[in-house]
């Protein structure tokens, strides 16, 4: 059994108060009987009080809010495997994170700014499948495709340079690791997304964008930075070459235009308020969707009613028995 709302069981916490309150009460009241005078004379002046009376009833309204508590933090109960269906794109994002992402060209850099645009794009997908590479002088799949935003956002926040330890810029080998992790089911509405300065790459990418789109793989691209350039902060100081000069990373718009046009997509130029990913994602909108399937738990049983009937039970209980002693002598004590 799970709780869907499960913070209010932290009213729970009242029953002993209520306790404490209820002996306080009638510890105060029977200080002011015994100034009436003898305590054994002054209860058979009061035939028909009963204390055990007092206590069935706090008894019975604290398993009714025991219950009520219970039942509105929605116990559920039976969850099972169903098939879901949905209708959209598979997405992979391929990103940049060698070390000439942390120039400052964007606030506060090139790699946090990407980070926060596609961050803000996950929060607008609904049925589309995602996936996340990361890359720089090698590749490897961050996040494999799904549909689950939550856990991808939470891998997008641990990406750092650090996160792919061989620098370099390989972008061809970075498209091709993307490419072989789209779904087994998926053969249409399929794109790569790359997000990268663009600079020092080591490979092909071209050919890597042309052998997608053989494949019916788009490739967009998103270039990050100025061609005027910028330095890259390093340890405090400037990342510097082995003469001690500062390294200077400039944007290379041509190669990523190149690619974007071999792949069938488009190149878009990351700016500091539009970023670029959002015309994309518009232009993939555009694409036949397709339907996935995908296992998943749902289909939980509510069991709150069952809960909210004990409580109104022992609530009506506790509202039957008043505080006057039976004369049939059932709460004597």
């Amino acid at each position: 059994m799970i709780f869907a709302e499960s913070g209010y069981l932290f009213l729970l916490l009242l029953i002993p108060v209520f306790i404490i309150v209820q002996t306080v009460v009638l510890r105060f009241r029977r200080k002011r009987m015994e100034k009436f005078g003898d305590e054994a004379l002054v209860k058979k002046l009061m035939p028909s009080y009963s204390r055990a009376k007092v206590w069935l009833r706090l008894s019975f309204f604290l398993l009714a809010f025991f219950f009520f508590v219970l039942g509105i933090s929605r116990p559920q109960m039976g969850a099972i495997l169903k098939e879901h269906k949905t209708r959209g794109a598979e997405v992979m994002i391929v990103l940049d994170v060698s070390n000439s992402m942390l120039a400052e060209d964007y606030s506060p850099n090139r790699l946090e700014r990407a980070k926060l645009a596609i961050s803000r794009v996950v929060d607008k997908l609904r049925d589309d499948r995602i996936g996340l590479v990361v890359f720089a002088g090698n590749s490897f799949v961050q996040l494999p495709i799904t549909t689950d935003y939550v856990s991808a956002k939470m891998f997008l926040s641990s990406i750092s340079t650090g996160s792919v330890p061989i620098q370099g810029t390989a972008i061809g080998e970075a498209i091709g690791t993307a490419l072989r992790s789209f779904s087994a089911q998926s053969d249409r509405s399929r794109a790569i997304i790359v997000i990268t300065d663009g600079e020092n790459h080591e490979d092909d990418p071209v050919a890597a964008a042309s052998q997608a789109a053989e494949m019916g793989v788009r490739v967009f691209t998103i270039g990050v930075g100025s061609p005027e350039g910028k330095m890259i902060p390093f340890e405090g100081d400037y990342l510097r070459d082995k003469e001690g000069n500062p390294v200077v990373t400039r944007l290379d718009e041509s190669v990523l235009q190149d690619v974007a046009a071999a792949g069938k997509g488009l190149y878009v130029r990351a700016g500091n308020s539009e970023f670029g990913l959002n015309p994309i994602v518009d232009e993939i909108a555009r694409m036949d969707d397709e339907e996935y399937n995908s296992i998943v738990f749902e289909e939980y049983d509510e069991l709150y009613m069952y809960f909210f009937g004990m409580a109104l039970f022992f609530l009506v209980l506790e509202m039957l028995i008043g505080d006057r002693r039976s004369k049939y002598h059932l709460f004597r004590r």
